[in-house]
């Protein structure tokens, strides 16, 4: 195992000024690091311009078993839409955008990269993948780790007032245990020891602490998002759509989770999840364990990431379908969120291909990028730039992924 102790001098940086990226960013800089902040041009008036002067609140109830909190306004050392400014000395690279942007991000940041960096994408969506691809292609032999997680340590929300964007974040939960893993998987127990560094993965590291995935791709098929999101999302649209027009409640306070959730919706998560893991199997990964009853509940598998499992690897905390809850975060307020525009033509389809590719039936999984399609009038099995061409890994068979996965040789 390398020797990281040089990571707890040196800057980390944050790439991607969202709800997330700038949750990172204070949270780290309120526990005593460096901390710089990117956020592409696109943006960087609406989100970064202003921060040297107002900081970054950080706040919430931060619902967690083992009752860490860590809050504060908190000033970044910089916050640019340079990146080599960003990326320039820095130990921890966090990559926290939206899977759609991805490929633009690492376009500039593969020219800036250096040796002994770590780079850590939250959530992964298949991030790493394309990364070493585009590493390759360009010819970057640069020495370094990368890893991505089955999620973000935190559930959090950037507070926004009738379309203006305020430095305040509030977190209404830290992760006790995150899924995570390098590619090649052989950097995998480094990438874990490395977390150790970033002080937004303290409550992980302080509480049941990370678990390893046996490769990337256990990672991506982690990632929580797709299977409560996308069957919620489409399933109650009807919920979301009627929730101010109709019902009279507020604007922007619906939660998925607590208004849209029902026992059928429920038993399409589980049906959902099945199909993942006969993919996993059958490329011959891993896939987290959950029991049929863990996905009847108002958070439905995300809760025992920040409540844990009893001693019998039951849920701690059960929020019951019968009973209201305000527990869930807020969204999606419009088929436009990210659970209907990232995990339908992101996730929904990379596992749609592999499917295809391996033999396994996705009819479940098929629905939902078919119905999801069809609010936005697009055909996301032709459409979607995610495919297993755009990763990289389309002409690989059986043997030669997991070749890949494993020990980076393709």
């Amino acid at each position: 195992m390398k020797n990281f102790s040089y990571l707890a001098n040196k800057p980390i940086a944050v790439l991607g000024s969202g709800a997330v990226g700038k949750t990172l960013a204070a949270d780290s800089k309120l526990a005593g690091r460096e901390v710089r902040l990117y956020g592409s041009k696109e943006f960087a008036e609406k989100s970064i311009a202003n921060l040297h002067r107002t900081g970054i609140v950080l706040d919430g109830i931060q619902r967690n078993r083992d009752n860490f909190k860590r809050s504060g306004k908190a000033f970044l050392d910089l916050a640019s839409s340079d990146m080599k400014e960003v990326v320039k000395g820095a130990g921890i690279i966090c990559v926290a955008t939206n899977a759609m942007r991805h490929e633009a991000l690492f376009k500039e940041l593969i020219p800036c990269l250096e040796d002994g960096q770590v780079i850590m994408t939250f959530t992964d969506n298949f991030a790493c993948l394309l990364l070493r691809k585009m590493m390759r292609e360009t010819g970057c032999d640069k020495d370094v780790i990368i890893g991505g997680w089955s999620s973000a340590p935190f559930g959090t929300r950037e507070e926004i007032i009738n379309g203006y964007r305020l430095p305040h974040v509030g977190v209404k939960y830290r992760a006790i245990s995150l899924r995570g893993a390098a590619l090649p998987h052989k950097d995998s127990e480094d990438f874990l020891q490395a977390s150790k560094y970033l002080p937004s993965m303290d409550s992980v590291n302080q509480g049941d602490g990370p678990v390893m995935g046996n490769t990337i791709l256990d990672i991506d098929f982690a990632n929580v998002n797709p299977v409560i999101h996308v069957p919620a999302s489409v399933l109650g649209v009807s919920s979301m759509e009627n929730w101010s027009l109709v019902y009279g409640n507020a604007p922007n306070s619906y939660s998925m989770y607590s208004h849209g959730l029902c026992p059928s919706i429920c038993e399409v998560q589980y049906k959902f999840y099945n199909e993942e893991i006969t993919i996993a199997n059958a490329i011959g990964v891993s896939c987290p364990d959950y029991k049929y009853e863990m996905f009847f509940s108002r958070r439905s598998v995300l809760t025992q990431e920040y409540m844990g499992l009893d001693k019998d690897g039951n849920d701690n905390v059960v929020f019951p379908l019968n009973q209201p809850s305000d527990e869930g975060n807020v969204g999606p307020n419009s088929i436009h969120h990210r659970y209907f525009t990232e995990d339908i033509p992101v996730s929904c389809k990379i596992y749609h291909e592999l499917g295809e590719k391996f033999n396994v039936k996705t009819p479940i999984i098929d629905s939902m990028i078919v119905i999801g399609g069809a609010f936005h009038g697009k055909d996301y099995f032709t459409e979607s730039k995610y495919s297993l061409e755009y990763l990289g890994i389309k002409n690989l068979n059986k043997e030669q992924l997991l070749n890949y996965l494993n020990n980076g040789i393709i």
